[in-house]
């Protein structure tokens, strides 16, 4: 009976441990800002909380996969062909790091990818940020 006990525990801690994380809107711009994102490719604050809302609603640990079969991954939604080592070959892996890097509760190795992608480019930054008056996603945040 102890060893179940032992091997239930042990499997509660790991799902804890795999569950990456998801940030409040205010957490996450305040990580954002920290970071020197605010002002990045002319992007203010609220317009990279409201993008990253729209791609992943601030989870570390979101995955899409897209027709070709590819996956965006993370709170940034970083696509594993062209950004990431995924283990297969002929990946460009841009980023300079493992896909797993993507999906953890530590979104920094995410933020620096992302940096080196355009973000304007995104479907989520047309369809729901450019152009519209963004200040709910830092208002009363305290930044």
């Amino acid at each position: 009976m102890e060893m179940k006990m032992q091997g239930l525990v042990l499997l509660v801690l790991l799902c804890a441990v795999a569950q990456g994380r998801v940030y409040t809107r205010c957490e996450w711009a305040k990580l954002l800002k920290d970071q020197g994102m605010d002002g990045f490719e002319g992007l203010k604050l609220d317009e990279l909380v409201c993008l990253t809302k729209h791609l992943s609603n601030y989870n570390t640990q979101a995955i899409n996969t897209n027709p070709d079969g590819s996956t965006d991954n993370g709170i940034f939604q970083i696509n594993i062909k062209f950004w990431c080592d995924d283990g297969r070959p002929n990946g460009r892996n841009t980023c300079g790091i493992d896909c797993a890097d993507l999906l953890d509760d530590n979104p920094l190795d995410d933020i620096n990818c992302a940096k080196l992608s355009s973000l304007r480019a995104r479907t989520a930054w047309k369809c729901h940020c450019e152009g519209k008056n963004l200040t709910k996603y830092t208002q009363g945040c305290g930044l």
